[in-house]
């Protein structure tokens, strides 16, 4: 087994973003916005049953929606961590977090999570999307590094309680 390398922590704040499923975000959002804008220049005409009639309008709104769908899929490509020494901000897909380091108790990356948890100080739990098992060794030091942060937030204040 070999040993666990601590990370480096350089120039702080450190950031981290999810990577493949940005780029599955970016590209599955360009094709919503090609597939409904095809759809809009083929809605032309009447209706079969000749009942409506698809105008200009109707076209606009159909690359519209396309659009919309896009900034909904572009949602999941949002998230992102941003720790220094004092404290770790969460976003993700929906709402997010700012928490000093003398809230977290633990950081977790165990086997079967999708992302990386921080186990808080009142037992409740934070997902942190930015950090997804599917990137493998980023998220791996992504976890290792946020960590290390934490573990020299104790130091820090187990210094300043010495004092």
């Amino acid at each position: 087994m070999s040993q666990v390398e601590t990370p480096h922590v350089g120039t702080l704040p450190v950031t981290f973003r999810p990577r493949r499923v940005r780029k599955v975000c970016y590209a599955l959002a360009a094709v919503v916005v090609v597939f409904f804008t095809i759809i809009g220049i083929l809605l032309t005409g009447p209706m079969e049953g000749g009942r409506g009639v698809f105008t200009t309008a109707d076209q606009v709104a159909m690359v519209a929606l396309g659009v919309l769908g896009a900034l909904g899929v572009l949602a999941f490509a949002r998230p992102r961590v941003i720790a220094d020494a004092e404290r770790v901000r969460i976003r993700n897909v929906v709402g997010g977090y700012d928490l000093p380091w003398s809230v977290v108790r633990g950081v977790r990356f165990t086997t079967g999570n999708p992302w990386v948890t921080l186990e808080l100080a009142d037992d409740e739990v934070v997902a942190i999307m930015a950090v997804q098992a599917v990137d493998k060794e980023y998220a791996i030091h992504a976890a290792r590094t946020l960590r290390t942060l934490l573990n020299q937030s104790r130091s820090l204040d187990a210094a300043t309680d010495s004092k």
